[in-house]
């Protein structure tokens, strides 16, 4: 992907240099497995958030520290996303008549507090309303590569694109619907609705990659080719299976891998808003 030249979001708040703190309780092993069942959270975190806390009871500490050129780079990357994302989904506002209003992402090691509850980065990163702002350690990019198989820079741009998508589904008001209408059910079609939720984020991921390679022609086969491998690696079949040795579907909140990789497709080869209602269509057809 190319980013020569472009600018960077002035909408960052790195937190990176005061870490959260260690949490007790979590090794790799379990940490792994909450991120396999946690990627792209796309409701309110706090029911996630709270389990996690009450199981490992975090700790907090003052602690600063210095980056390396990778991970330096890293946050720069993600910034100039952002700011793809601000100018792509400005136009497209634009066009339905509509104001977009951008959101704030923050860079954390550890743990952070956030509108939505006290997060640690074993949640992976997640998009909260209450404040507009999607949370991120930039580490998670670390364990998408060595655990998922999950590599290249688009790859890493998705996972961006896709806590926007939920920005933009804020902003249009379905994700509070979708809330609301969670609230008043049973888990299992709670789940359900949360499935539909996470499609619709990664074909909005889908329409900005359309729409950044339109302005810029920054992306290539190899690209596109990356957010696919990366989409189908963190369906919810994929991922149980691979933390757990089977699936249940009744327990789906992402969508499969097919159908991760199906809107992120339909986003990236139309970015035709008026295609990616997942909210007023049979199950069968998502």
């Amino acid at each position: 992907m190319n980013l020569e030249g472009r600018r960077k979001s002035s909408n960052v708040e790195d937190r990176r240099r005061v870490s959260g703190g260690t949490i007790a309780g979590v090794g790799v092993g379990g940490t792994l497995i909450v991120v396999l069942l946690s990627l792209f959270l796309g409701r309110n975190p706090q029911d996630v958030l709270q389990q996690i806390q009450q199981q490992q009871g975090a700790t907090t500490t003052q602690t600063e520290r210095e980056f390396t050129q990778e991970e330096q780079e890293l946050a720069d990357f993600a910034s100039k996303i952002l700011a793809s994302t601000e100018d792509v989904w400005t136009e497209v506002f634009k066009k339905m008549g509509k104001t977009y209003r951008a959101p704030k992402m923050v860079l954390y090691t550890d743990a952070v507090s956030s509108g939505c509850g006290n997060a640690t980065s074993a949640v992976g990163p997640f998009y909260c309303s209450a404040d507009e702002c999607l949370y991120i350690d930039l580490s998670f990019f670390s364990t998408m590569k060595q655990q998922l198989g999950a590599d290249g820079d688009f790859a890493y741009a998705y996972v961006i694109a896709h806590e926007v998508g939920h920005h933009v589904q804020h902003l249009l008001g379905t994700l509070d619907q979708a809330h609301a209408q969670m609230n008043r059910m049973n888990a299992a079609d709670a789940n359900k609705v949360s499935v539909r939720i996470e499609l619709q984020a990664d074909f909005y991921a889908g329409v900005w990659g359309y729409y950044e390679n339109k302005t810029f022609k920054s992306l290539d086969d190899g690209d596109l080719r990356e957010a696919i491998e990366c989409a189908a690696v963190i369906g919810d079949d994929y991922l149980q299976k691979k933390a757990t040795g089977g699936f249940n579907p009744e327990s789906f909140t992402h969508g499969t891998s097919d159908q991760r990789m199906k809107w992120l497709k339909l986003g990236l080869t139309t970015g035709d808003m008026s295609k990616g209602d997942t909210f007023n269509i049979p199950e069968s057809q998502l």
